[in-house]
């Protein structure tokens, strides 16, 4: 009788989601993104694009001759990077991901809701308080007050790597925190980084598309994990009020970070 009703249960519970996420990933010069091209075709789920999806001026041209990911447009939700705007607009990226004009927006996966923001703040019409974005960003966590909450935008908010952590986008961190966000995932600095909860959110750097590595030489006091030589992504699942990572390396390469935890 108990094994009938923990059955019954189960087969109500709602299936888990999988985001497979990863930037700063293609260049008509390099080779790394076609390694984890073949990866994400082994991997099914909502590919994440954390921006840089190709290199090195964001043109359509490079879209079409240079993006090895293109295959996975169909279940790619993508967030806007500064080599998006290598041409001063992002105008070829945002027709080719079919994003809104400012390139932040949101969208629901299973019980999860999963916001995309605009880390790049000149261009999305700033990242302050009270700026457009944040307050967007407010109003959407309001009008979802789901139990678990995932983001991502390119730059990261905390990072051990070269460019490091941006202090720009505070204002939407502070946000994200307050509104109860459980995940953030961003790019930019070439490297795999998972960092502890930092004000209850566990973030991650995920630069590992395959463009080029870029070295860590001096990690933050939160830093839980770091690794600058391979090329892969990042794949998390989403469950009723817990979540999954397992980073998953290119073939060849043994690099695995993994491990779970609850929403909050």
């Amino acid at each position: 009788m108990i094994a009938t009703i923990a059955t019954a249960l189960s087969l109500l519970a709602p299936a888990p989601q999988t985001i497979v996420a990863a930037g700063d990933i293609a260049s008509c010069r390099s080779s790394g993104d076609e390694a984890t091209a073949a990866l994400v075709a082994r991997a099914p789920g909502t590919l994440a694009v954390l921006g840089d999806a190709v290199y090195e001026r964001g043109t359509a041209a490079e879209f079409e001759e240079c993006y090895t990911w293109r295959r996975f447009r169909a279940r790619t939700r993508a967030a806007l990077g500064n080599h998006e705007y290598g041409t001063g607009t992002a105008d070829a990226a945002i027709a080719y991901f079919r994003l809104p004009r400012r390139g932040y927006y949101s969208y629901d996966l299973g019980i999860w809701h999963v916001v995309v923001l605009n880390s790049n703040c000149v261009p999305a019409g700033g990242c302050g308080e009270r700026s457009p974005q944040q307050r967007w960003l407010a109003a959407d966590l309001a009008a979802h007050p789901v139990g678990c909450t995932l983001a991502y935008m390119h730059h990261p908010r905390y990072s051990s790597g070269l460019h490091g952590s941006d202090e720009t986008i505070a204002p939407l961190w502070r946000t994200l925190a307050t509104g109860g966000a459980d995940v953030v995932l961003a790019a930019h600095d070439h490297h795999y980084e998972r960092f502890a909860p930092i004000d209850g959110i566990r973030s991650f750097v995920v630069g590992t598309g395959g463009r080029s590595h870029y070295p860590v030489l001096q990690r933050l006091p939160r830093s839980a994990k770091v690794n600058d030589r391979t090329y892969g992504v990042l794949r998390l699942q989403l469950g009723e009020n817990r979540y999954s990572w397992r980073f998953l390396p290119i073939a060849g390469q043994s690099f695995v970070d993994a491990g779970s935890s609850s929403c909050r």
